[in-house]
């Protein structure tokens, strides 16, 4: 299955080249139909199954102006076909609608389908269908679009929205325009190739679950996808069985390096995940110039605390940030860190340390072995040099460009994680939940990441392995009803473990049974 993740403009040539070949005589493809018919099929086929036993209600088909409007008619006129009562409210705009949009309209009202010239009052309805706008939209819904998209809110029923949720930047995930809105959809048809903006920032909120349909198209065939929807695919080649014959100097020593005095804890969390997610040896080193740390991890004794004054790093991975703070000593032992030659995850305090100092940031950059940077939005734009808000404006981008600059694998963290190398590969991140938005969850990630990169994981596959255990952890515990309300980084590294060995052991060969006297 492609899980690739296409820019707007690479769907634009797409259909460009389809189009094409469709003017000069052939069926684009090689396929019967349209574009837009199939569209409307695929989403018509999907409507009916999320329908199910509620056939009896009308559904209610928003139909905008343009392609999508058409696809969308599309659809209506498969519904009336198959027995379901559907009314149409068309917005057909001032300008001047394609051919293939044309003949929908045409189609459409030739059909049962019932067209209504004002917005129906709100009813029971089977659900709901948005074909306003498509990937094209530009500027913020206004008017009567904006009141449509808004009162579509305080429906109780399936929203599907069709190809993005309209009102939603199908690169970006964010809302289109200052102040814009989008429609909430509970489930998103996308055709030809999903799109980034549906996974990430707002996007998760308003596409519901994605549905891709690929209308026939190869859609890697004309430009291979620059970013990917993460799954253990990418990192299945990792997730190899333990031999019986090991021992624990084989997985690997991590050295979590911060805890400064009020902030032990993070340093804590992050050592516990390194612990679970399978490290042969973890140390909590904490920055003390005066004070000692503690001595022990009443929870955790199998953790050796060092403090970071005394502390020979060696070859071990290092986790450089969780409540590091700022001190002298904070960055002398992160210089120290990034000048070493072993494998080290930059979080936290590490992140604002680095982007405080160009000199610290160009140390990075030069650095030869495997290097993890885990920013938050706030963090990414410090290092950048820009804000929060632009960073989240273009997560992909921003990730892709923090990575180019430090040459190091970047987990940009929220909803929707995005993962980037130097060479711009990219990787969003599908799952977790809003249990992951409370104090130490970044520290659990680090320290997975770092307990990755000890058992010989590289940094595109520990990133990416990493972020998706640890979402998958999160919906673990809430599987088995803790959070996401309440949810604590603490429950988290043993989840973790728990996804871990569950991908291991799928890939495990049960042996034979011995044979019975």
């Amino acid at each position: 299955m492609d899980n690739g993740l296409y820019s707007v403009a690479q769907i634009r040539a797409i259909e460009v080249a389809m189009a094409a070949e469709a003017a000069g005589g052939a069926e684009p493809g090689g396929l019967t139909g349209s574009l837009m018919s199939r569209a409307g099929r695929a989403a018509a086929d999907l409507a009916l199954e999320l329908i199910g036993n509620a056939r009896a209600q009308p559904v209610l088909v928003l139909a905008g102006p343009g392609n999508n409007g058409g696809d969308a008619l599309e659809l209506a006129a498969n519904l009336g076909e198959a027995g379901v009562d559907v009314v149409v409210l068309h917005l057909a705009g001032s300008g001047q609608c394609s051919p293939e949009a044309a003949q929908a309209l045409a189609r459409a009202r030739a059909s049962s389908a019932n067209f209504a010239d004002v917005a129906p009052d709100v009813r029971e309805w089977a659900m709901v269908v948005d074909g306003l706008f498509g990937i094209g939209l530009a500027r913020p819904l206004e008017g009567r679009y904006r009141e449509l998209v808004t009162a579509i809110d305080s429906v109780r029923c399936p929203v599907l929205a069709l190809d993005v949720p309209s009102g939603l930047d199908g690169d970006t995930g964010e809302l289109v325009g200052p102040g814009g809105v989008a429609v909430r959809a509970t489930h998103t048809i996308t055709f030809i190739g999903d799109k980034p903006g549906l996974h990430t920032a707002e996007g998760r909120d308003h596409a519901g679950i994605v549905h891709v349909a690929g209308l026939g198209i190869d859609a890697a065939a004309f430009e291979p996808p620059r970013a990917r929807l993460a799954s253990p695919a990418l990192f299945a080649a990792m997730l190899l069985p333990r031999r019986q014959n090991s021992h624990k100097g084989q997985f690997g020593d991590v050295a979590v390096i911060g805890g400064a005095h009020g902030m032990v804890g993070a340093a804590v969390l992050a050592a516990r995940a390194a612990l679970h997610a399978g490290a042969g040896r973890v140390f909590a080193v904490t920055v003390a110039e005066s004070q000692a740390g503690p001595e022990f991890d009443p929870l955790q004794p199998e953790l050796m605390f060092r403090t970071s004054g005394g502390f020979d790093a060696g070859k071990r991975v290092l986790v450089l940030g969780p409540g590091m703070g700022d001190s002298s000593e904070a960055m002398r032992v992160l210089g120290h860190g990034i000048d070493g030659a072993g494998s080290i995850v930059i979080d936290a305090d590490g992140l604002n340390l680095v982007a405080a100092s160009s000199a610290l940031q160009e140390r990075v950059a030069r650095r030869q072995a495997d290097t993890i940077v885990t920013p938050h939005p706030l963090e990414a734009a410090r290092l950048l040099g820009t804000s929060a808000g632009e960073v989240q404006a273009d997560r992909l981008g921003s990730a892709r460009e923090l990575a180019r600059r430090l040459q190091a694998v970047v987990v940009l963290k929220g909803s929707g994680t995005v993962v980037a190398q130097p060479d711009g590969e990219v990787a969003v991140n599908p799952t977790g939940n809003p249990g992951l938005a409370s104090g130490g969850s970044g520290d659990v990630l680090a320290g997975v990441c770092g307990a990755l990169l000890a058992q010989g994981w590289p940094a595109w596959e520990a990133a990416v392995g990493a972020v998706w255990m640890h979402g998958a952890a999160a919906e673990r515990l809430v599987a088995e009803g803790v959070g996401p309300i309440g949810m604590t980084a603490g429950e988290l590294p043993k989840a973790v473990r728990g996804v871990l060995n569950g991908l291991v052991n799928r890939l495990v060969i049960t042996p034979a049974s011995p044979p019975q006297s």
